[in-house]
């Protein structure tokens, strides 16, 4: 027993956290440069006050689409009301659970999976941070390991690691390809780890992906997964935010399990939620479904931590128990038959751009930038938006790889993404004609100076 007269450790001293002076060596964390974008798209409305603007950087179908209905958040707070507002479990309710199994993903028993592999989250990044922790401590057990991600990541990608503690590595992926995994360059990825004394704590397969949007097939996305966990990389987190918003039909989690042995389930760990496909991004509720190793472990941390709340969790459920195919019409509907649009008029006008599911386009733009002598999209962006009342995502803002492309959103009415798509082609065609200008008035310039010299 220590002397009640002295300090005492809480936790043992062999398990204490080691001292480091790392912290003070990191980089400061940016914050996102979106509000630019959209400060720019207020400078277009004051200017022109009777013209529309467009929204095209919405990752937000509760913001460009009708977003959550009402029955559903009136069906939730009535559950609200029901239970009351004290605590709940760190990983939600166990009706949630019960609702994410055998309403939402219909997991049958063969799958292994069950209620007790499932965490409730306040959104898609709690559950992303939660996962990242997850994996770094139960993986190789050290900080300062790789999350490896796509060669043009979704931007938080590139910071939400960082800061709990894991370096941020872009795997190799070539434009012409989508930027995608190769089993290749998964394995070049962990040399590469191990050349610099650094291990994969986690691979992230984004499906579909953003910013891209490009869409990966179920198998393809197990062979990267197994290639990587062969490899050497502890975890793989598969991000299904999007899935669901599609014109094909949503990953079947009882058909893709399957596909895995017992042994790789335990270092898997999905990700999904209503963020995207019921428009309820300021609900914040998303779930991780993991092993009971990984779950035991977050829950754990997370009743320390952050635990989500009730009425996100009822309102999960709420739409689950409704039939989820019906309680997103209003968000999936509009984007699919958007997504059927722009890919018609980005093929018409000549574009070069990557469009599988989800909720983006991915367009190249780099004729444009060379017109304007812009070294990458953040200046276009600005322009789009304060210039032709157009919201674009720069792609400059995920990698340099992606420095001559953009992200556009097509989550919004049909009409508003034809008219988003007008203004953008219009706003760009200006730059290349701008450029023609500068040509034709430079060769006129030059013959007559030519008729001077000819004439003297």
């Amino acid at each position: 027993m220590s002397s009640p007269d002295q300090p005492v450790f809480v936790q043992p001293r062999e398990h204490l956290v080691p001292v480091s002076g790392h912290l003070g060596s990191l980089m400061a964390i940016p914050p996102s440069r979106m509000f630019l974008i959209r400060k720019s798209l207020a400078d277009f409305k004051e200017k022109y006050p009777d013209r529309d603007t467009f929204d095209a950087s919405q990752g937000d179908g509760g913001a460009s689409l009708p977003g959550v209905p009402h029955a559903i958040l009136e069906a939730a707070a009535r559950k609200q009301m029901d239970r009351g507002t004290a605590y709940d479990m760190p990983y939600g309710t166990d009706a949630f659970r019960r609702a994410v199994v055998e309403d939402y993903w219909g997991l049958n028993a063969g799958s292994g999976l069950g209620p007790q592999n499932v965490i409730g989250t306040v959104g898609g990044r709690d559950g992303l941070i939660k996962a990242y922790e997850a994996m770094l401590a139960l993986g190789h057990g050290r900080e300062g390991d790789l999350m490896l991600v796509s060669r043009v990541p979704w931007i938080s990608y590139n910071w939400g690691p960082y800061g709990v503690g894991a370096n941020v590595l872009l795997a190799p992926g070539r434009p012409e390809d989508g930027w995608a995994y190769s089993e290749g360059g998964i394995r070049e990825s962990v040399a590469f780890a191990a050349r610099h004394g650094r291990k994969i704590a986690g691979l992230v397969i984004t499906n579909p992906d953003n910013p891209t949007g490009r869409t990966i097939p179920a198998v393809d996305q197990v062979r990267l997964a197994r290639c990587a966990l062969e490899a050497g990389a502890a975890f793989v987190l598969f991000d299904w935010i999007y899935h669901y918003v599609t014109d094909a039909a949503p990953i079947d989690l009882n058909d893709f399990v399957d596909l895995f042995s017992r042994e790789e389930l335990e270092r898997v760990i999905f990700l999904d939620g209503i963020t995207k496909s019921l428009g309820g991004s300021n609900i914040r509720n998303a779930h991780l479904i993991t092993s009971r190793k990984v779950a035991d472990f977050i829950v754990a941390r997370a009743s320390h931590a952050v635990m989500p709340a009730y009425f996100g969790l009822a309102v999960a459920q709420s739409a689950y128990e409704m039939g989820y195919r019906e309680a997103t019409r209003g968000i999936v509907e509009p984007t699919n038959a958007s997504r059927i649009l722009l890919r018609a008029f980005l093929s018409e006008n000549g574009y070069r751009y990557i469009l599988g599911q989800g909720y983006y386009a991915f367009i190249d733009v780099g004729d444009a930038l060379a017109a304007a002598g812009w070294p990458d999209t953040e200046p276009l962006g600005e322009y789009l938006a304060r210039e032709h009342g157009l919201a674009v995502v720069p792609g400059a803002y995920s990698s340099e790889d992606g420095a001559g492309w953009i992200r556009f959103s097509y989550a919004m009415l049909p009409e508003h993404t034809r008219r988003a798509a007008e203004r953008l082609h219009v706003g760009l065609q200006a730059l290349l004609s701008n450029k023609m200008d500068c040509h034709r008035e430079a060769g006129e310039a030059g013959r007559r100076d030519l008729v001077g010299t000819q004439d003297a």
